[in-house]
């Protein structure tokens, strides 16, 4: 289907042009082996095994955290879960949704265990564009394929959950089969995406690293503790503050603008916020596309890369990054979040639990 992004035309793939009952017919012999129940393996995991594909799990059962939460969502040691190993050797698909520094680390037991025909799919392209320093390079035997969700896992499940589904854009690096496109579009289908949009897996990596440092969260967090500071020092209160940065963006202007656009937002202001954001906006940009310049240079030539792997390849990391997010979570202005989340009407408890819990057999359509 043709779309119309902008006064370009782009064409997407939606659940009317590729249902699902096609996506189980293109995978009915097919065992989708998911490696890695931590962020995105578990919501494409139990997304695809809800809505009836041969699914199984490989992790590691050194970590319990994560081996533990797949038995509590009802994977079956030795027989919907499994060492990545023996998951790797069983599976048709393998999805590599370990970290990317993990994907380094397991890539070797990975390898040795894919056959003719397999397919290696990924939802990032960092590991395959950027090989020269993970050494993933899969064998010319093999479909090479990617399915890259727009948002987290838990966004994945949730939307999955309520019939919405997400975004999702998709690639073939590799077509030895002379099937991975049809491969890709019903993974695609099967994990909860509600529509997907071609891409490379250069473009996929390029945008998504600047994406997730700049606007979407680098960016995001960072432009609010400046405001926050900026108020805090002016005298105003950590509840002012932080509904002036934070709550009124959350709770109110952002659902706007997912509604009809951000024109649409600022109709629904009052024409004193109107003139000022008119008026800023430009000086904001100004002041920050220079940034975005060198975070996109530095992603395109690998700079960004190395930091993520020379990082996350340190043995005393997740003692490193508890720090960090215990110092960010731990902050005035999240202190304030906190107490400000704590005040905010509930829900009732019917629709909270029907936007929670999955039922067995059902599907994102």
């Amino acid at each position: 289907m043709l779309i119309d992004f902008g006064g370009t035309k782009e064409e997407v793939i939606t659940r009317k042009e590729f249902p699902m009952a096609k996506a189980k017919k293109v995978l009915k012999d097919e065992t989708i082996a998911v490696i890695g129940y931590g962020v995105q393996g578990p919501a494409q995991g139990l997304n695809m095994r809800d809505n009836g594909f041969n699914v199984i799990i490989g992790q590691s059962p050194e970590f319990k955290k994560d081996w533990d939460r797949a038995v509590k969502d009802g994977w079956v040691p030795g027989k919907t879960l499994f060492p990545i190993e023996e998951a790797c050797e069983r599976g048709t698909i393998i999805q590599m949704l370990v970290s990317d520094a993990a994907q380094k680390a397991i890539w070797p037991t990975v390898k040795k265990h894919l056959k003719a025909g397999d397919a290696i799919y990924f939802s990032h392209g960092f590991s395959i564009v950027y090989r020269e320093q993970t050494k993933v390079i899969p064998p010319e035997y093999v479909d090479v394929i990617l399915v890259a969700p727009k948002g987290s896992g838990t966004s994945v499940r949730r939307n999955f959950l309520s019939g919405a589904g997400i975004n999702s854009s998709f690639a073939v690096g590799q077509d030895f089969t002379g099937r991975a496109l049809e491969r890709t579009l019903a993974v695609g289908i099967g994990v909860g995406s509600g529509y997907l949009f071609p891409t490379t897996f250069e473009k996929e990596v390029y945008s998504d690293l600047t994406g997730e440092r700049g606007v979407l969260m680098g960016a995001l967090a960072g432009i609010m503790e400046a405001q926050y500071e900026v108020l805090r020092t002016n005298g105003h209160s950590p509840s002012e503050a932080f509904n002036e940065t934070v709550e009124e963006l959350t709770q109110s202007l952002i659902r706007l603008v997912d509604e009809n656009g951000m024109d649409w937002m600022y109709m629904n202001c009052s024409a004193t916020a109107q003139r000022g954001a008119l008026d800023w906006k430009p000086r904001f940009k100004k002041a920050v596309l220079p940034t975005f310049r060198e975070l996109y240079k530095r992603v395109k030539n690998g700079e960004e890369t190395r930091r993520v792997l020379r990082a996350t390849g340190a043995k005393n990391y997740r003692e490193l990054l508890g720090k960090e997010l215990n110092d960010l979570g731990t902050s005035e202005m999240w202190q304030a979040g906190k107490a400000a989340r704590a005040l905010r009407p509930k829900e009732p408890e019917e629709k909270r639990v029907k936007s929670t819990v999955g039922t067995k057999g059902r599907t994102s359509n």
